[in-house]
């Protein structure tokens, strides 16, 4: 398990959190658990279970919507922020493809976070708008 200033120097290059201070990168390591899944766990499950933020340190998980493979996601990527911000199970099953660490904040605490991190709450709308521009090509 690292200590807290290994996850913020972890994190910094991260684009999440790319505008953030240092002080401000040691408070998110203070407020985010760090958590390992071994190869093959799913960590969330399509309509049933997802209550947390996950950000990826290490490793590589895939996302599987419906049976199908949708995307792989690796270090700096992020999963389960929909299901937590809108109270809803997770749209996909998400599934550690090597062993994964990850930092991890509780859907109890997400809105505080962003509501005190602004430029990381754009950030992960970027993110996001990017994600649903790729889905509606995906579909067309």
């Amino acid at each position: 398990m690292a200590d807290r200033q290994e996850i913020a120097d972890a994190i910094a290059g991260f684009a999440l959190f790319a505008d953030l201070s240092t002080p401000q990168l040691l408070g998110v390591a203070h407020t985010f658990d760090e958590t390992f899944f071994p190869e093959g766990e799913r960590i969330l499950r399509q309509g049933l279970t997802g209550s947390g933020f996950y950000i990826i340190l290490e490793g590589e998980a895939r996302v599987v919507v419906d049976g199908q493979e949708r995307a792989m996601l690796s270090r700096g990527d992020f999963f389960g922020e929909v299901s937590i911000l809108l109270g809803d199970p997770p749209t996909a099953d998400v599934v550690a493809t090597r062993p994964l660490r990850c930092i991890v904040i509780a859907r109890t605490q997400i809105e505080t976070f962003l509501i005190a991190h602004p430029r990381v709450m754009f950030r992960m709308l970027q993110a996001e708008a990017r994600r649903l521009r790729n889905a509606n090509r995906f579909r067309a």
